[in-house]
């Protein structure tokens, strides 16, 4: 189910497979343990106690490993589903010692139940390439079990009520893992289309801040008028004018930084994959954090990589984020010749306002750029 509001989802396919482990195990160990019973309220002639206790014993094991993996809510184990088809084969094939012929007639034998149970825990864990085949020997078992017991007993009701569990079972989970993937299919879409769109607002509004530098703006268009630059009507302040016009318009329309949840790995993924001109490694530690704190890690780590690709003289950089100290860490690293921050010229306004300002305006955060011979780091951190 996806967090409200957030581009962050769990997975259907995962909620689906630990909602099954957890029923699955919970019903197996209620079934295994009423089964140990009933065997035992049922041991009357001609059922050998020689046989039945360690048989019990095996199943009585085998039960109480499916009660470890509900209390602890583990996902079920192949290798436990696949013992539990084989010991519940074992007694069908011994069910002339462990079960009174009468109840093998009437179909209220405590083993009956257990393959039941059995085929049920083999739709849910396999597919049918898999289940469908444990499923035909586990019935074939019985009904071979319950011949050696009564050769005159006819096991073809049975054997169809088997079949027919077999077959529910698969086609049910069948449509539950299509329902669970097509629903990943769409929220995965969603939050890839919601992180684009983020971007691209970033990348907008990243243009009209280097239009809002000194030497791009209105004011660098009426510092030039004052100055006596354009004496009489100019087609070129003409355009300028209505470039600034437009631009101002366009900074006054855009929207501002939200608190929704935002997948923070995700959205860094898609800006470090836009950067032009760069082979950007990438380990992302997953994280959400609040919308308006993502935009601004994407910010800053939008310019750090383009300064890569634009000063640095090399072509591969290297974006990790993690979570430290009870904080989050983002660093971008380059192996370009470094640069002197003091002596950066004034109008390098994206290292200090897009990286620097950026994010030490942001509660409990900070920004810092080391760089030398080896390279550059731009270290950005949050903590919530």
């Amino acid at each position: 189910m996806a967090l409200t509001g957030s581009t962050r989802y769990d997975s259907a396919t995962s909620q689906l497979t630990r909602a099954v482990a957890r029923t699955g195990a919970g019903a197996r160990s209620a079934v295994g343990s009423v089964a140990v019973v009933a065997a035992l309220f049922g041991a009357v002639p001609p059922v050998s106690a020689a046989w039945l206790a360690p048989m019990l014993a095996l199943h009585l094991g085998w039960t109480l490993l499916y009660v470890r993996v509900f209390v602890r809510k583990d996902l079920l184990p192949h290798w436990l589903v696949a013992g539990d088809a084989a010991v519940t084969v074992a007694l069908c094939l011994a069910q002339v010692h462990l079960v009174p012929v009468e109840a093998m007639v009437t179909g209220s034998s405590w083993v009956h139940g257990l393959v039941t149970m059995t085929v049920v825990m083999a739709g849910v864990t396999w597919r049918p390439r898999v289940a469908v085949p444990v499923g035909l020997g586990l019935a074939a078992a019985f009904a071979t079990g319950v011949r050696l017991a009564s050769p005159a007993h006819d096991v073809l009701g049975s054997l169809g009520i088997h079949l027919v569990q077999l077959l529910a079972i698969v086609l049910l989970m069948t449509l539950l893992r299509r329902s669970a993937a097509s629903s990943d299919a769409f929220l995965r879409e969603s939050a890839r289309a919601e992180i684009s769109l983020i971007v691209a607002r970033l990348r907008r509004e990243d243009e009209l801040r280097q239009v809002g530098s000194i030497h791009e703006t209105s004011l660098h268009t009426l510092t030039m008028v004052g100055l006596g630059t354009y004496d009489e009507p100019s087609p070129t302040l003409r355009a300028q004018v209505h470039t600034d016009l437009a631009a101002l318009e366009q900074l006054r329309d855009q929207p501002h930084a939200g608190s929704a949840p935002i997948a923070l790995d995700a959205l860094l993924d898609e800006v470090a994959g836009r950067a032009a001109g760069l082979d950007v490694r990438r380990r992302l530690t997953p994280e959400t954090v609040p919308g308006d704190v993502a935009e601004r890690f994407a910010r800053a780590v939008t310019e750090a990589l383009a300064n890569v690709a634009l000063h640095a003289g090399v072509r591969e950089a290297e974006l990790v984020s993690a979570r430290r100290d009870g904080g989050i860490v983002v660093e971008i690293a380059d192996a370009g010749p470094g640069f002197d921050q003091d002596r950066l010229p004034p109008d390098r306004f994206g290292v200090r306002g897009s990286i620097l300002d950026t994010m030490r305006s942001l509660p409990n955060g900070g920004a810092e750029i080391s760089s030398g011979d080896r390279g550059t780091r731009v270290s950005l951190w949050w903590r919530p």
